[in-house]
């Protein structure tokens, strides 16, 4: 399986690009979201287990897009970072984040907004700009600003942080977590992707 990402700093950025506006545009009736862990990898065919519990195949098409998540922290979200979001609702009206991703430079102002969001059952997703953090007592409250308005969550201090940043073949192994935005249903039952991201040291938070 031949690989674009990684060859160069613009490819990277294009690819991981598409990647997050196919999870952030939605998708046609015949494709679905799929979450998961792979059990096995032959060639551009992998097994996946899904976190519902099912066993899928996912086939890769030729060239695929790969994007890996890896470690980061709060200290790396900073005023003016762009940051994806997902969080539910709290009794009090406020939001808790569920996940925290940061996009690339390259892909600020990316599927911009304030959105429901699938991770869990009334869960949104919130694409921002931060302006600006103070920290308390649950964890550090981040003020978001997007083009139609703005949110205030707080992100748990035991919650991961990940970044994204370019990925290659060999992250697609067994164990690894897996995201697709769009993964095109077969006649067969099995799927097709153009598009995933893995987890490299975290879990895809998506």
């Amino acid at each position: 399986m031949r690989v674009i990402i990684g060859r160069a700093s613009a490819t990277a950025a294009a690819v991981l690009f598409g990647l997050l506006l196919s999870a952030a545009s939605g998708w046609a009736q015949d494709t679905v979201r799929l979450r998961g862990t792979i059990e096995a990898v032959d060639g551009d065919l992998l097994r996946i287990k899904t976190r519902e519990g099912n066993d899928v195949k996912l086939k890769l098409a030729a060239n695929p897009g790969i994007a890996a998540v890896t470690k980061a922290t709060m200290a790396d979200i900073k005023p003016n970072s762009y940051i994806g979001v997902g969080a539910l609702p709290q009794a009090d009206g406020s939001l808790r984040a569920i996940s925290v991703h940061i996009f690339a430079e390259a892909m600020r102002g990316l599927a911009e907004g304030h959105r429901p969001w699938d991770l869990q059952p009334g869960s949104s997703m919130t694409n921002a700009t931060v302006e600006s953090t103070v920290a308390g007592v649950a964890g550090q409250t981040v003020a978001l600003k997007y083009k139609d308005g703005e949110q205030k969550i707080v992100i748990p201090p035991d919650l991961q942080i990940v970044a994204y940043v370019p990925g290659e073949a060999a992250d697609l192994k067994a164990g690894a977590r897996v995201f697709v935005a769009a993964a095109a249903r077969q006649q067969d039952g099995t799927l097709q992707a153009q598009r995933i991201t893995v987890g490299r040291d975290a879990s895809p938070p998506m």
